[in-house]
């Protein structure tokens, strides 16, 4: 009598030991978000602050805003560089990061590129408000500095540019790192995870500037506002655009343009980037 044994389809038995695997890694997951407070884990990760993606709003042929004498691309560029110089001087061991060193159009694109290709960990991009068309006898009125947070209408995209991005990593033992997998299963939930801490991290750095902005330099602040904005959006990491004033204000106008103005947001910044850290830290 011969006994013939069937084998199992070796490719069958890694599909379902990859589904098996998925299923447990949820099970994992449900449970834990079960049994741990509610409090923000993005340090459990070994998020850290390690690199800062400095973004100088427009550039080239896109001037942005215009005020009397002035055109925002430039001044925006004049405090991303003070600001960049001051971040190497007094956060010696956190990393910078230019989208632009100079008057060159980046695409908003490209700009979110150069973020998550450079593994940054904070996206601060830098620009100036304006008052609406038709409004410029009242331009006097509006002043103070404003922060903004990608809106939920755009959450998906950061999703998006989360599964699209090679770099979007996970740091283990504080040095060594793994890409996700973004077709596993269970890795998407993590992704989901990262969006959703990303995007309280987006608003918890707002908070400090709009502070720092408000209660120490004593400057008018709009505060932390949401918008549907490509550029944080698209940047996989924690991202707040400042709006450092209102350029076609006249006195805002000189203050952006003066050298003492522009040292005063730069240390504004700096002192926030380090607040934000510490919590980062202490959590």
């Amino acid at each position: 009598m011969i006994v013939k044994f069937a084998f199992p389809n070796i490719s069958m038995v890694n599909k379902y030991s990859r589904l098996i695997l998925s299923a447990g890694i949820l099970c994992f997951y449900v449970l834990m978000c079960s049994f741990t407070p509610a409090a923000d884990t993005i340090k459990s990760t070994g998020f850290k602050l390690k690199t800062i993606i400095i973004d100088a709003g427009h550039g080239g042929k896109d001037a942005g805003a215009k005020g009397l004498s002035s055109f925002e691309k430039n001044v925006t560029l004049s405090i991303a560089q003070k600001l960049q110089a001051a971040i190497k001087t007094q956060i010696s061991d956190v990393a910078t990061i230019m989208t632009r060193a100079d008057d060159t159009f980046i695409e908003l694109r490209r700009r979110s590129d150069i973020a998550n290709k450079s593994q940054g960990n904070l996206f601060i991009s830098i620009h100036c408000n304006s008052s609406a068309e038709g409004t410029a006898y009242r331009a006097h009125k509006q002043s103070g500095v404003m922060l903004l947070v990608y809106g939920l209408k755009r959450a998906g995209e950061q999703l998006e540019a989360m599964r699209e991005n090679a770099s979007i990593l996970i740091e283990k033992d504080q040095e060594k790192y793994e890409a996700l997998d973004a077709t596993d299963p269970a890795n998407a939930i993590i992704l989901d995870a990262f969006t959703k801490k990303y995007r309280k991290q987006s608003i918890h750095f707002g908070e400090f500037l709009n502070r720092e902005f408000s209660e120490t330099d004593g400057r008018p602040s709009i505060g932390v506002r949401e918008q549907s904005l490509y550029v944080l959006a698209n940047s996989a990491m924690p991202a707040v655009l400042i709006e450092t004033g209102f350029i076609n204000n006249p006195e805002e106008e000189t203050y952006l343009n003066s050298e003492e103005g522009q040292q005063q947001i730069v240390q504004t910044i700096v002192r926030s980037i380090m607040a934000y850290r510490a919590a980062l830290t202490a959590q």
